[in-house]
């Protein structure tokens, strides 16, 4: 079986203008398509031919598990991006920032402060925990939170690839920016 890019679930333009269609041409239509290409190297006539991203990401390490965690990363991160987003959380997810972390505006400076803190190339993530209540997390590298049995709700990629066309080495203003376009429909799906 082998792994496929998965369709964007919006124009390569449509994320503008806090993400530009070269950002899109380049992160998704070079770096996450080499993840899925090199992983459908590694696992070509393996046993983990006919896993799924989650179950190698459950059973490998090393280059196989970057390839994978890498290519179920960006899938989600797509997703957790709409031209139609940004706001406030709502629904069951914005009822339960608010109780986790006081107010939305607590949870934005909070993610945004574990962004900027976080040291070279990884992804932060909204986080269920198993008892219901949210957790920011930073994880490095291709790190997932599915390889630690965590929910996880939305993620932010914080790899300089995912970013510096448009802001540089700027971090700061690309999370200004990603607040506009976070597709907190989906983060109620993953929520729920």
């Amino acid at each position: 079986m082998a792994f496929e890019l998965p369709a964007l679930p919006y124009d390569k333009n449509a994320l503008e203008p806090y993400l530009s269609a070269e950002t899109l041409e380049y992160h998704y239509g070079k770096h996450h398509l080499a993840y899925v290409t090199r992983l459908n190297a590694l696992v070509e006539g393996t046993d983990d031919d006919q896993k799924s991203l989650e179950e190698i990401i459950q059973s490998s390490a090393g280059e196989l598990f970057n390839q994978a965690a890498q290519a179920w990363n960006h899938t989600f991160y797509w997703h957790c991006l709409s031209p139609s987003g940004g706001g406030e959380a709502h629904g069951p997810v914005g009822e339960a920032i608010v109780a986790e972390f006081g107010s939305f505006s607590a949870f934005t400076q909070a993610f945004e402060t574990a962004a900027l803190e976080h040291f070279g190339a990884g992804w932060i993530w909204l986080v269920k925990r198993a008892d219901g209540g949210l957790e920011i997390v930073a994880t490095h590298d291709a790190d997932t939170p599915i390889a630690h049995h965590q929910t996880p709700l939305l993620a932010v990629d914080v790899w300089e690839h995912a970013y510096y066309i448009d802001y540089r080495n700027a971090r700061a203003k690309y999370l200004q920016g990603i607040w506009q376009l976070i597709n907190w429909d989906f983060v109620n799906q993953n929520f729920s």
